[in-house]
């Protein structure tokens, strides 16, 4: 298989706006991609049994899938909470006009930030942290994040519990 990007260099292409070119998935791209997302560790061989294709075309369509960018890499979910990270918090950004680049690349840096969006609302960024504990956090925002240059302010969600949904539709 294809050499898989770094986290950083994936979080870096992505905080800048880098991407693939657009590409229309068609049945069977959607199930190897549903197959993976419900277990990453599929082996080509189960994935071809499971999609009842030869290996030589689901190792090819797999390929291109990650040629292409459609799959950027195999990962597993965690569970914040069981990996001791207690805290969960939603961080919302006001930045300087046209700092999102580089506020979003240092955003991808910082450890604890799980996803950054760029929102077109009263905030500019929003981020989801899984933090150890009060004490993670409150150092991520107040000596992290609003250390990064072009942010103007932030506010903080805490979150009592997350629910996980279905996913897109090819993950059922």
């Amino acid at each position: 298989m294809a050499k898989q990007p770094s986290k950083t260099s994936t979080r870096a292409s992505r905080a800048t706006g880098q991407s693939a070119e657009h590409r229309v998935l068609d049945d069977v791209d959607r199930q190897i991609i549903g197959a993976l997302e419900r277990d990453a560790r599929l082996s080509v061989r189960a994935l071809a049994e499971q999609l009842h294709l030869s290996r030589a075309a689901t190792y090819a369509r797999l390929q291109r899938l990650l040629d292409d960018g459609v799959i950027e890499g195999f990962t597993a979910r965690v569970v914040p909470h069981l990996a001791g990270l207690q805290t969960t918090a939603y961080i919302a950004l006001q930045i300087e006009q046209n700092t999102w680049r580089s506020v979003s690349a240092a955003l991808a840096e910082l450890d604890y930030i799980d996803s950054i969006s760029l929102l077109g609302s009263e905030f500019d960024v929003l981020a989801l942290a899984h933090a150890p504990d009060n004490q993670a956090l409150r150092a991520l925002v107040l000596e992290r994040i609003q250390a990064i240059p072009g942010v103007i302010g932030t506010r903080t969600w805490l979150s009592f519990e997350e629910i996980r949904g279905a996913g897109a539709p090819w993950a059922r």
